[in-house]
């Protein structure tokens, strides 16, 4: 099929992107102490050069303790600021667009950091029945969310293009969604899941107040969780749109969701095995942008390639055709660009022949 579909512009709040494309956020840990450096710098640079649209950078650890679970995890505050800002500026001056993604990952643990600093989530448990760190009090929620906040008033003085909200995955505002793992009461608990996002919506209505009207905002959301692939938050467009409608009316632009394939339905029941996925259903029930992740481009599903199994590029027939459907907006591309900075311009190109496959050895070095 023709990829002409995957190059029309395309406006987000003001924000006009060339083409439907955008890099995905994926952890690199190429930041000693936090702060990134200009192989950092360089790594974004290139993908800004062979066309993406949007730039999602790796989650970035806001100001609390345990944000981060890994050491080489870049932060979005003090010295490393200094450091986002000649990523922004080596972006720009290939004339790419950049967004952060700001991360806390929760009671998650990091098998290979022993010393991970004090957890911190809603009930101090991150899968049912295992604990790590601490409950947070109120006090701790509210700073939390500040923290937030500040990072994002920071991307915008910095010059970032917008900014993304990492709340999937099973990390610290996946763990507010999550039942298993929000078994608070009060303000930021309770037994449904509207209640449970009180969290992410005073988080998205203070980032809204932070950066203003006119300045995108993004939030990624999964229904899976790497603790529990098969959970689902939303098994229904009714439960799916009462949790989406308030991070709507908080101040989200933009819902990135996150599925293993991108091309699986989201409720096969309703609309057979060829229906919306995960972003198409978001879409038509709240009306916002989505961007559709998971598997784009490569043979093999994004989980299993992190953990080690190889792929080779695949058909992206299936992709345009949902997307000559307007079924979501973007298209969110991980592994293929931490093997390929150029994958976006060779396939608009056609130079399908020229991909690159994806191997773990990849995760070693920044390309």
């Amino acid at each position: 099929m023709s990829t002409e579909t995957l190059f029309r512009p395309f406006t987000l709040n003001g924000l006009t992107l060339p083409n439907r494309i955008a890099m995905a956020p994926m952890t690199r840990s190429f930041s000693p102490g936090g702060t990134p450096g200009s192989n950092v710098a360089e790594y974004y640079r290139k993908r800004a050069a062979g066309g993406v649209g949007l730039i999602i950078t790796e989650g970035t650890a806001v100001e609390r303790t345990g944000a981060a679970n890994d050491p080489n995890v870049p932060h979005f505050f003090g010295d490393a600021l200094q450091g986002w800002g000649e990523v922004v500026k080596a972006v720009h001056g290939e004339q790419g667009l950049i967004a952060p993604q700001l991360w806390h990952v929760g009671a998650l643990p990091n098998r290979r950091n022993p010393k991970q600093e004090t957890a911190e989530s809603p009930s101090g448990v991150y899968m049912p029945g295992k604990t790590n760190g601490q409950a947070m009090t109120d006090a701790d929620v509210a700073d939390a969310i500040a923290a937030f906040a500040r990072a994002a008033g920071d991307a915008k003085r910095l010059g970032f293009d917008a900014v993304e909200l990492h709340g999937a995955h099973g990390y610290l505002i996946d763990q507010f969604f999550w039942d298993a793992t929000n078994q608070r009461g009060g303000t930021w608990g309770g037994p449904t899941l509207p209640e449970r996002s009180r969290f992410a919506a005073e988080m998205l209505r203070a980032v809204r107040a932070e950066v203003g009207a006119d300045f995108p905002v993004i939030i990624r959301l999964s229904q899976w969780k790497q603790q529990d692939f098969g959970y689902r938050l939303a098994p229904s467009p009714d439960e799916l749109l009462a949790w989406l409608a308030p991070l709507a009316d908080a101040g989200a632009d933009a819902f990135h969701c996150s599925q293993r394939r991108f091309w699986e339905p989201e409720f096969p029941d309703i609309d057979g095995a060829d229906g919306l996925n995960f972003a198409g259903w978001a879409k038509k029930l709240t009306g916002k942008a989505t961007i559709s992740v998971g598997s784009v481009g490569l043979t093999g599903e994004f989980v299993a390639g992190m953990g080690g199994e190889a792929s080779q590029p695949a058909s992206l027939d299936g992709l345009i055709a949902r997307m000559e459907r307007d079924e979501f907006d973007l298209v969110a591309v991980g592994r293929a660009l931490i093997v390929d900075p150029d994958w976006v311009l060779k396939v608009q190109a056609g130079q399908f022949d020229t991909l690159t496959d994806y191997t773990a050895a990849a995760l070693g070095t920044l390309v």
